[in-house]
């Protein structure tokens, strides 16, 4: 099942499917290692959603939220 970064809930993993986006939020996700193929967990969630923090590659990073959303996600079998 397919769905979007910023919709994933504290604890869940997926694998990177696509990134949408043009320009530099697209670049910027490149940059930081979000790439088709990477897996990535949900770690936590701001009290207002905005931003949201991960683990990919072995490291935490915090996300944006208009960054989360340009991120599609093929969600992990639990």
């Amino acid at each position: 099942m397919e769905k979007r970064l910023n919709e994933f809930i504290p604890g869940e993993k997926g694998v990177v499917k696509r990134i949408l986006g043009e320009g530099k939020i697209r670049r910027r996700l490149f940059d930081m290692g979000v790439t088709p193929g990477a897996d990535i967990v949900l770690r936590k969630l701001a009290p207002l959603g905005d931003p949201v923090e991960v683990n990919l590659r072995g490291y935490e990073l915090t996300l944006r939220k208009a960054e989360a959303e340009c991120v599609v996600m093929e969600v992990a079998d639990a």
